[in-house]
């Protein structure tokens, strides 16, 4: 098995590539140790302590290093560690870990209901426009509410933190849904 990678826009994140779904939907984050349980893959790359993020894309693994941490020691580690849960055919989460719930985005922001088409509209921009590119930079960007001409949203994987993100954010984000739907006034990051 050959497992390639990338670079990201963020120097502390590297991409990985095994060749094969990693998950069949969604994605999932992890921040921390704690939260790694829930996936013996993500729990054995935090394991390798000079981890602070793991993130699960359809078809990768986005890894963010400790700041201070060496990719030329770590990289064989997290590589090592992909190639043998992936020859194993281990599963992605442990039992019982609730890794399908899905809990509605827009719970964070409690959209107005009457705002339905534009949210609509938004989601579907997002979903079609950004999450494809932003997954090419190992990360994701999820909705999180529209109130008041603002947009919410949570970067995850690459993109968290990633010294770019603000710009992206702004000049790229920003500007697509407010040409699309003039709503919208502002976007922010949560």
């Amino acid at each position: 098995m050959l497992i390639q990678t990338e670079t990201t826009p963020n120097p502390l994140t590297l991409k990985f590539l095994p060749g094969e779904t990693v998950m069949a939907s969604g994605t999932r984050d992890f921040a921390t140790p704690e939260e790694a349980e829930a996936s013996p893959l993500a729990n054995a790359i935090f394991s390798t302590g000079d981890v602070e993020g793991v993130f699960l894309g359809r078809d990768f693994i986005s890894v963010t290093a400790s700041p201070g941490s060496d990719w030329r020691q770590l990289k064989p580690q997290v590589l090592g560690i992909l190639l043998d849960h992936f020859a194993s055919g281990a599963p992605l989460f442990a039992p019982g870990s609730a890794s399908g719930i899905d809990v509605a985005a827009s719970e964070d922001f409690g959209d107005d209901p009457q705002d339905a088409e534009i949210v609509a509209q938004i989601r579907e921009l997002i979903d079609t426009r950004v999450r494809p590119a932003v997954a090419n930079d190992g990360g994701d960007i999820v909705y999180r509410g529209f109130r008041q001409g603002k947009v919410y949203l949570a970067l995850q994987g690459a993109c968290s933190g990633c010294p770019s993100s603000t710009m992206t954010l702004k000049q790229g984000i920003e500007s697509l849904l407010k040409h699309y739907v003039p709503e919208v006034e502002t976007v922010e990051a949560i």
